[in-house]
């Protein structure tokens, strides 16, 4: 289960849920008009299980914003999972919050410039500080320059090395709030796809259709990002986009029911800041963009230490060998 902190800031901005509805039967921005506005499927527990559902509906819901922005022209940018677990203290692959997120983004927005990193700048690692098991305990998770945004030159023999760089591709807010409720949820919808939270135990099992209420629901845990609704034989449905990849569910989406499993209880929308269509060039190597260079991974320094013992306990061995003939010698003399 995903833990989700539901506590609001003050500063949360919520929005009027009485306001004008649009009488839209059916929106659906991965076929508006003919043109897909949604951006990657992602899968959350991959390479390892990672409970960040937290980070992945509220940046896909802000990509597809900006895909949305474009118009839907030039390619899809896609934002950085792992720069939210490694900075945001928002969350972590033990759950989050979808409104401390875009609390962090809006602050680092306005007070440096800069927002969030692209995928191909700081991959997803499904690990988060607090983690020790898999991969994570060897990697370095500190909100550094090179976990936010790096590259590596060559290989580690080539005298290669990975660096942080000072100037990548990166996406902006504007603002961030919350809203709850049906209407509130189709009007906001209006203007992009929104990141809202549910009680996932209906989905575990899903195998297409319309999720309705089976069992009664107390306990959110878990985040998705809904792009829209639908209506069939007079059953409406919000179409919904999981975290869990294009092998669950309908191409990793599915839809449900209006009023089932709370998930209209609490969303989070996002107002598009500034985002890189045109980069500063950096160098293959980064050279010229040099932030600050990656200091060796723990993974390299246990090995470094394991050959130095090694070598220790080679050479300990070579002596008592020695020491061994010596003695022998000793006592031969004396017979």
């Amino acid at each position: 289960m995903f833990l989700l902190n539901l506590f609001l800031f003050s500063t949360l901005v919520t929005k009027n849920s009485s306001a004008l509805v649009t009488n839209e039967k059916v929106l659906n921005w991965c076929d508006y008009n003919g043109t897909n506005y949604c951006t990657m499927n992602r899968n959350q527990h991959i390479p390892q299980y990672c409970a960040s559902c937290w980070a992945h509906s509220t940046l896909s819901s802000l990509a597809d914003r900006i895909k949305i922005k474009r118009n839907g022209k030039g390619i899809d940018i896609n934002l950085s999972v792992q720069h939210a677990l490694n900075c945001a203290n928002a969350g972590t692959c033990k759950g989050g919050s979808i409104d401390d997120i875009y609390k962090w983004l809006k602050d680092i927005s306005y007070s440096t410039g800069s927002g969030i990193s692209y995928e191909s700048s700081n991959p997803y690692m499904a690990c988060s500080s607090d983690i020790n098991y898999g991969i994570c305990p060897s990697l370095n998770l500190e909100c550094l320059p090179e976990n936010i945004a790096r590259t590596c030159s060559s290989f580690p023999y080539n005298n290669g090395r990975c660096i942080g760089l000072s100037k990548y591709p990166n996406a902006t807010i504007l603002n961030y709030g919350g809203i709850s409720g049906v209407d509130a949820m189709k009007k906001e919808l209006m203007n992009g796809p929104i990141s809202c939270e549910l009680d996932d135990i209906g989905l575990f099992n899903y195998t297409g259709g319309i999720l309705e209420q089976r069992k009664p629901s107390t306990n959110i845990n878990h985040a998705v990002s809904v792009v829209g609704w639908g209506n069939e034989i007079n059953k409406s449905y919000w179409i919904v986009r999981n975290s869990w990849g294009e092998y669950w569910g309908n191409m990793g989406f599915f839809n449900i029911a209006f009023g089932s499993y709370m998930i209209e209880s609490h969303c989070s929308w996002v107002e598009v800041g500034e985002f890189t269509e045109n980069n500063y060039p950096c160098y293959e190597g980064g050279e010229n963009c040099i932030a600050s260079i990656k200091p060796e991974p723990n993974l390299n320094k246990k090995l470094y230490i394991g050959i130095i013992i090694l070598i220790i306990i080679i050479i300990c061995i070579i002596l008592a060998i020695l020491c061994k003939q010596n003695g022998n010698r000793t006592l031969y003399n004396r017979i």
